[in-house]
């Protein structure tokens, strides 16, 4: 299936792939870096890439939370890094309405976890003809993703992968559950494992989600070591000053030694 996506490289090196980038657009300059370091490793390393970047961020504790700099203007940066780096691109849908504009300017459309469950949905994505990642809901089992799975292919697109973010556990923590990555490959699709939103903190009191990124490492080694065939994270050279997700954001600075682990990794388990 990975071999339909645009430009996707290093497929016969056996590694696992990788979507990672920004959580979202902030500026071109602040992308350009962030692709560039992430090209430099995977083509080191020979892991397939697929740059990430929601143009947009439409669930925000508040109102004042930043949620882009303009959708168009975002999927426009998008589709420069992408056209730069010839790497393809995967970006966050929202609304039905959105699936064919992001169509446009990105190769995969991602269905965020909290609306998984959302039909029409899940349906204009599938009927752009684009790889779609439905993120599993922090409030379902990894056996429930069948149908999501099913709506996709029901509505004439094969093209689907479900990604692991964590389960809730109680108002402020998420727990993973690597039992579901197994599971969640008997649909006959590609299983990712998002390493940094499962390690948010949600709901707290100051309306900014927590994190626990000193363990990014824990979370991505075990789910190589159990067999994901893909790794999502966001990454950023400052995380202190993300203009989202930061409290669980990898540093850049450490991108490449997690990525050489992990590397290490699939080889002993192949």
């Amino acid at each position: 299936m990975l071999q339909n996506i645009p430009n996707i490289k290093h497929l016969d090196k056996g590694n696992f792939f990788l979507l990672a980038g920004p959580c979202v657009v902030e500026s071109e300059e602040i992308c350009f870096e962030i692709a560039e370091k992430i090209k430099t490793v995977t083509d080191k390393l020979g892991i397939p890439w697929i740059f990430k970047a929601s143009y947009r961020k439409a669930n925000r504790s508040r109102l004042d939370s930043f949620t882009g700099i303009g959708d168009i203007e975002g999927l426009k940066i998008l589709a420069k890094v992408g056209k730069h780096f010839n790497v393809p691109t995967v970006t966050d849908i929202h609304a039905h309405e959105e699936a064919a504009m992001a169509a446009e300017y990105a190769d995969v459309l991602q269905i965020p976890a909290f609306l998984c469950r959302q039909t029409d949905l899940l349906v204009a994505a599938a009927m752009t003809g684009k790889h779609v990642n439905i993120k599993k809901g922090q409030f379902l089992s990894a056996e429930s993703m069948k149908f999501a799975v099913d709506k996709v292919r029901e509505s004439g697109n094969e093209n689907v992968m479900l990604t692991e973010r964590g389960t809730f556990l109680g108002y402020q923590d998420l727990v993973v559950d690597y039992r579901g990555i197994p599971e969640m490959q008997k649909n006959n699709v590609p299983v990712i494992m998002d390493i940094t939103h499962s390690l948010q903190q949600p709901n707290q009191t100051s309306g900014v989600t927590g994190g626990r990124p000193d363990l990014i490492g824990t979370i991505a080694k075990a789910a190589i070591a159990v067999g994901a065939d893909g790794i999502f994270l966001e990454t950023h050279p400052n995380p202190a000053k993300a203009k989202s997700d930061g409290a669980n954001m990898l540093h850049l600075d450490h991108f490449e030694k997690l990525m050489t682990d992990l590397v290490k990794i699939r080889k002993a388990i192949m």
